[in-house]
């Protein structure tokens, strides 16, 4: 006990000595750096302790503890009373299952994240467009938003006495629909045990049906792709033609719709 104690002791003697070197070599004043660092730290901490008292700060600080302090008084019966037994069984299974699953697909969602994030960098001139086509369509749907907060403030009483009247009407249905739900699921449970068998034999025959046409499918897949190949330049002859003609139907729309002061002057686009 005394050696390993001893060789224990002596261990955390090294480490604190690493940490005070670490410290000692970030914060050295002979380059510099140790003041700088903590110019910005005392920077930073004052501006978080400016911000932190602001009255904004302070609402959303208690909106959060407010939230925390409902969801620790409503979550907490609920995650020791009986009902939650099946969520936590399903939740066990459900990640003793995924994890091979898991495992099986890590390598095509890295490079599904990575084709994603390549899609975002080369759409990201178009974001600042969207960004603003969304924030009209918001505009445009508040004053409908607003109408629609004041019909459902001012319809409580009449959607308090739609509520009880369908309470009220389905209250006596609900034991002939357990009865109707225990029937359904009992024949549905047969069902089930009558189809797999069928199901399967299909499933393997399709399997193999595919792997018997899978050079045909091939084949149609390259021919589809050969030929948008060739209709390629065809397609984009098309695009820049339509533009053309677009752009000088807008000319001369705007020339006819908004004149020149200078009635001698004509405005004609030639389309090559």
């Amino acid at each position: 006990m005394a050696r390993s104690t001893g060789e224990l002791s002596g261990r955390l003697l090294d480490t604190a000595g690493n940490i005070t070197r670490i410290v000692v070599n970030t914060l050295d004043p002979r380059d510099g750096s140790g003041s700088q660092m903590l110019r910005m730290l005392q920077e930073t901490t004052a501006e978080l302790a400016e911000a932190s008292a602001s009255p904004q700060a302070q609402e959303a600080l208690y909106r959060i503890v407010d939230t925390l302090t409902r969801l620790g008084a409503t979550g907490a019966p609920l995650a020791v009373h009986p009902v939650s037994q099946p969520t936590q069984a399903l939740l066990t299974a459900l990640g003793d299952s995924l994890l091979p699953l898991l495992d099986a697909v890590e390598p095509a969602v890295e490079e599904c994240a990575a084709a994603i994030s390549e899609l975002v960098e080369a759409s990201s001139p178009l974001l600042p467009a969207a960004a603003g086509v969304a924030a009209g369509a918001l505009l445009v749907l508040t004053p409908v938003l607003l109408a629609a907060a004041d019909v459902l403030r001012d319809s409580g009483p009449e959607l308090r006495r739609i509520a009880d009247a369908l309470t009220a009407a389905l209250a006596p249905l609900l034991p002939l629909q357990v009865a109707l739900a225990e029937r359904a699921a009992g024949a549905g449970a047969g069902v089930v045990r009558s189809a797999l068998p069928p199901l399967a034999d299909v499933v393997e025959a399709a399997a193999e049906a595919m792997k018997t046409f899978r050079p045909v499918l091939i084949a149609g897949e390259e021919l589809l792709v050969s030929g948008l190949e060739r209709l390629q330049p065809l397609l984009l002859a098309t695009a820049a033609r339509t533009g053309h003609l677009a752009r000088a139907a807008a000319v001369r729309v705007t020339a006819a719709a908004a004149p020149a002061a200078d009635q001698g002057v004509v405005v004609a686009v030639h389309v090559t």
